[in-house]
């Protein structure tokens, strides 16, 4: 009769990702605090407060789920903008000679004024997951993932 067991030593599915669990969420923002609060002097003084708004908002989106699990949805937008959209944003700066970041560029804009405004943009976003999630609408959360994600895909970072 062992032969019908075999089926019953199947892998079982995996659980729910550590990354995304509200504890894991908050370690990696107060990770992108640092890397912030170590480059303030590289970075424009706008950029670094409109940074650490972007984070307040993502902090305030990830205590929404003190007493249950975080949304799938915001989870995704969570980690992509801790994870993807803030770092490569600021990285994509970090890494312009210095010289050049005041001085305009095609769009009419310097990489300092670039940068700001994706964060601006990226803040706006975090505000309304945040407002989503407050009000757990699931189709608003679902849009606003879409729009990060199209918004800050390569092309759009490119200072």
């Amino acid at each position: 009769m062992t032969w019908f067991r075999r089926g019953h030593d199947a892998v079982a599915p995996p659980g729910p990702d550590p990354a995304d669990a509200p504890d894991a969420l908050l370690r990696t923002m107060f990770e992108r605090v640092g890397e912030i609060n170590q480059n303030a002097g590289k970075l424009p003084v706008e950029a670094v407060v409109v940074a650490k708004r972007v984070l307040d908002a993502v902090r305030e989106v990830v205590e929404t789920a003190t007493d249950r699990e975080l949304d799938i949805h915001a989870v995704v937008s969570v980690r992509g903008i801790l994870e993807d959209y803030l770092p490569t944003t600021l990285h994509a700066y970090l890494a312009l000679d210095p010289g050049s970041v005041n001085t305009p560029r095609g769009s009419g804009r310097t990489p300092a004024q670039s940068v700001v405004e994706q964060l601006e943009t990226l803040w706006e976003s975090a505000s309304d997951l945040l407002e989503a999630t407050r009000a757990h609408d699931a189709d608003a959360l679902l849009s606003q993932g879409s729009f990060l994600r199209t918004k800050f895909s390569r092309s759009d970072l490119d200072l």
